[in-house]
């Protein structure tokens, strides 16, 4: 999996970054935001000698950091950078939510234009469809920007008032100090009334709205469908204008396999003197591999060799590497042919090759096809090549 999301990120210009996984934890309060649940409720932080360090709970505001402090904006062109790794909060861990999970993400950062937003948004559908993964849904919104989002904030904080007392602890907690994030509640008893609530598409500004009608025109001549969800907001205060997400029937509760969203001001907030607009997101590849592990197969086994003494050992183990050296999968192993031919079944190598003293005194070896159990004597060129063309 991780292979081909390299191989689809290579394709598209985007180069691998690896951020610490211990950052300083204000990174993440200014970052992520300090009234969001990832810093009130789930970071695992801990004092270093009077610094407040965090394991990190997302990689955005790291790869930022590393963003501004190795002045990557003096380089030419948009700055594309991924990453795969792992990231902690502390969770309760249920199907599809650890407290140790990993990460592929990415970040396309100096650039404001919709395309930018929906070349992303292209580059999501082409991992999770070169991974195998089908029926998933692509939903997406806009959630405007400093301009028009505190109109909005300050519409939602007067409709919740009376609709807040009734609503879940969080959601009481939240209607006070961050109105929008009653919007991502997951609480069934309150959709109800978050259905209820204005839409943010009816608050946007001009700008916000040509920007997101453009990345939607984008996304149609692509031939990418899409839904838009009005009420659809994501869980880090650093996201405006595009969000998105991808979700999959096949996780039940925790249905969402990725998501993502634009953060133009985020470098500016963790000290940026130079604008520099972003949009990135991340793939739990957990959720992703759970989603997808009936298609998952393992790459087969090459070659199994068996060698039969001591002298055969030490020849195979030479053999081994050249075969390896050539772009084959090899697994030597040492002991009686009767087991290791058992062996080689239970790994599902494609072929075996025998080698013992007549086979090393002639430069011909037994190579076995385990699914046919045609057996034909050869050279070691000569196997090479037959396992290169199988």
């Amino acid at each position: 999996m991780e292979a081909v999301a390299r191989a689809i990120f290579r394709a598209y210009n985007y180069h691998e970054i690896r951020t610490p996984i211990l950052e300083e934890t204000q990174l993440f309060a200014r970052g992520v935001g300090a009234e969001t649940d990832i810093v009130t409720k789930e970071m695992y932080t801990f004092d270093d000698h009077g610094t407040s360090l965090t394991l990190r709970p997302e990689n955005t505001a790291s790869v930022i950091r590393a963003y501004i402090e190795h002045r990557l904006d003096q380089r030419p062109g948009v700055q594309k950078l991924y990453y795969i790794g792992p990231m902690f909060r502390r969770e309760r861990p249920q199907k599809g939510r650890y407290r140790q999970f990993y990460h592929i993400g990415a970040e396309a950062i100096g650039s404001e234009s919709p395309l930018v937003d929906a070349e992303v948004i292209e580059l999501v559908v082409e991992i999770l469809k070169g991974v195998g993964l089908t029926g998933f849904k692509l939903l997406i919104n806009a959630v405007g920007d400093h301009n028009c989002r505190p109109q909005y904030v300050e519409k939602l904080r007067q409709e919740l008032r009376d609709k807040a007392p009734n609503m879940c602890g969080d959601c009481q907690r939240r209607a006070e100090t961050n109105p929008l994030r009653v919007l991502d509640c997951k609480v069934e008893a309150d959709q109800p009334a978050i259905d209820a609530l204005p839409s943010i598409l009816d608050s946007l500004c001009d700008t916000c709205r040509l920007h997101f009608d453009a990345v939607k025109q984008f996304l149609n001549d692509r031939g990418i469908a899409y839904e838009v969800r009005p009420r659809m907001v994501r869980g880090l205060d650093y996201y405006m204008r595009t969000t998105f997400e991808v979700v999959h029937g096949s996780l039940g509760a925790q249905n969402s396999v990725l998501g993502g969203g634009r953060y133009d001001g985020l470098a500016e907030s963790l000290g940026s003197k130079i604008h520099s607009p972003g949009i990135g997101f991340s793939i739990s590849e957990d959720r992703l591999v759970m989603s997808v592990e009936g298609e998952l197969r393992s790459a087969p086994l090459d070659l199994f060799i068996a060698p039969l003494g001591e002298p055969a050992l030490r020849h195979a183990a030479i053999m081994a590497r050249d075969f390896r050296r050539a772009g084959l999968s090899v697994e030597l192993t040492e002991g009686k042919l009767k087991r290791a031919m058992e062996l080689a079944n239970k790994l599902a190598a494609r072929y075996t090759l025998i080698v013992g003293d007549n086979e090393m005194a002639a430069g011909r070896y037994a190579l076995k096809n385990m699914s046919t159990g045609e057996q034909l004597d050869l050279t070691q060129d000569e196997i090479a090549a037959q396992l290169a063309a199988a």
